[in-house]
């Protein structure tokens, strides 16, 4: 196995492991020959607009600056999205969906502000079955069960954005979502590889 491509297994396994995600047993290898200083590091390159928005945006767009936690959280969705297996196309939705609902901020309750008991990044609800608070404001495990929700979605791959996520959440404002498209498109590509 060339040391490229062991170092990319490897990399996968561990953060595999790292998220708790383990597909079979772990082996150790060893390798005794030392890394090759020539080595190139491979660049993954960065999805480009087609994969992230391939059905085009709807309606106007809107876009908000964000906050180191904002960052934060858009890097966790991100990686709760490939630990479930899923795409950048998935990411994006996600990201959009979380955009809509709380800003990309993990928010807790609101008091008489709240839409009923809904918190976390995406509004989750603990008694529609979403978790628990502790879980749904958890980004990892919010974002696990928005994904969830989504595979569930019979062809939500080949659905405008708002759609797909609009049948997951089933919200008030159905179509708010599509706005969030570009700029959840824009993270997604800034922060997939990163």
């Amino acid at each position: 196995m060339n040391t490229i491509l062991r170092r990319s297994v490897l990399g996968v396994a561990g953060l595999a492991l790292s998220t708790g995600v383990v597909a079979g047993p772990l082996a150790t290898y060893t390798d005794s020959a030392p890394a090759s200083a020539s080595a190139a590091a491979v660049q993954v390159a960065k999805p480009d607009l087609d994969t992230l928005i391939p059905h085009g945006t709807q309606g106007e767009q809107s876009r908000i600056s964000l906050g180191d936690e904002q960052v934060s959280n858009v890097k966790a969705i991100i990686e709760a999205t490939k630990a479930a297996g899923m795409d950048e196309r998935a990411a994006v939705v996600a990201i959009a969906t979380s955009l809509q609902e709380s800003k990309l901020e993990n928010l807790g309750h609101l008091g008489d502000r709240n839409d009923h008991d809904s918190q976390g990044l995406f509004q989750q609800r603990p008694s529609s079955g979403w978790g628990t608070v502790e879980q749904i404001t958890d980004p990892a495990y919010s974002t696990t069960a928005f994904l969830d929700g989504l595979k569930q979605v019979e062809g939500w791959q080949e659905m405008p954005l708002t759609e797909a996520a609009q049948t997951v959440q089933v919200s008030a404002y159905p179509f708010h979502y599509a706005q969030w498209e570009t700029q959840a498109a824009d993270l997604v590509a800034e922060h997939w590889t990163s």
